[in-house]
């Protein structure tokens, strides 16, 4: 099987190829035969029905400095590929959603990596809703008066945007603190959206859970640490990536979420879990690919290929 690949992703030239998920899915539909093409969502067009993108045709290999090789750029009906990936780096914007809408016109025809309705519909701090008994404690809300209660009864918060990404604006507010009506205000002056506002949960600090899940199965899993002074463990602001086994709770996370992931298109997927409880589920560009892999001797880009040709090979039958 060869198949034709679009990879809808930030500037290739910029990624770093020992950590990024995107490049190692491309590196292994390239070693399976598969065409490659690069475009970003700036170059994908509506345009008299067809859903149409200005896309390069690519080489990738793992050289420092020397990652890929580009093609002339050509015009392509997007629905003459055989799968779409969507990997654009959040934050889940009206740009974001409007690439999804687009998307849409040629899925599941095309297959697109993650289905763009159920991206759509399924922002990474608002899906974990949906699932009772997994998430801490949770007010999403703009109203002061919801948000003191909130921090009256639980004490230590966490206090977030609510389509943030990569940990920014993330803030740890003690009971003590005095600046939760000014950051209040300076979160609504700058988001139209509410908050979301959680428990502080103290086992952070030994780590937060990023688990792999591919078409609803987990698959892999590292543990982020943290550094000293710091409550955000994303890797690049400091946070250390460790070896890592899924617990029993973990595994009952993932078999409660894994039905909903499977039916509705989510096939790459990571989530975020502390201590007993589901934080994040990310479906838009879910990453940890390469550190799983390097610290379980695995190639989870093979895993997720192999899902994807099993669905394309599928979809060609019907």
């Amino acid at each position: 099987m060869s198949l034709a690949v679009a990879i809808q992703m930030d500037p290739i030239e910029s990624i770093d190829i020992k950590g990024d998920s995107s490049f190692v899915l491309g590196l292994e539909a390239q070693a399976r035969g598969h065409g490659l093409f690069h475009y970003g969502p700036q170059d994908m067009s509506f345009s008299q029905g067809r859903i149409v993108a200005n896309v390069r045709p690519i080489t990738l290999r793992r050289e420092p400095g020397n990652h890929f090789t580009a093609g002339t750029i050509e015009r392509v009906d997007l629905a003459t590929m055989d799968v779409v990936l969507m990997r654009q780096d959040p934050p889940f914007d009206m740009s974001y959603i409007t690439a999804t809408h687009l998307l849409e016109h040629i899925h599941p025809q095309t297959l697109v990596v993650n289905d763009p309705v159920s991206v759509r519909n399924a922002p990474e701090k608002l899906f974990v809703t949906h699932f009772d008994g997994i998430m801490p404690p949770t007010l999403i809300s703009s109203n002061l008066a919801e948000i003191k209660e909130f921090r009256s009864e639980f004490k230590d918060i966490i206090v977030k945007p609510l389509y943030g990404n990569g940990g920014a604006g993330v803030f740890h507010i003690k009971p003590d603190d005095e600046n939760l009506t000014a950051l209040c205000e300076m979160f609504t002056q700058f988001y139209r959206e509410p908050m979301i506002v959680q428990k502080y949960l103290p086992e952070v600090r030994v780590g937060d859970k990023r688990i792999i899940l591919v078409d609803g199965e987990p698959v892999g899993a590292i543990n982020r640490v943290p550094q000293a002074g710091e409550v955000r463990s994303n890797m690049h602001v400091g946070g250390k990536a460790v070896k890592s086994v899924l617990t029993t709770r973990e595994t009952e996370i993932c078999r409660a979420i894994g039905p909903a992931l499977k039916e509705q298109g989510l096939i790459f997927v990571g989530i975020d879990v502390i201590g007993d409880y589901l934080t994040e589920i990310n479906v838009t560009s879910p990453t940890g690919l390469q550190e799983i892999n390097r610290f379980d001797d695995v190639r989870l880009e093979a895993t997720i290929w192999d899902c994807l040709e099993e669905k394309v090979s599928n979809n060609s039958l019907r």
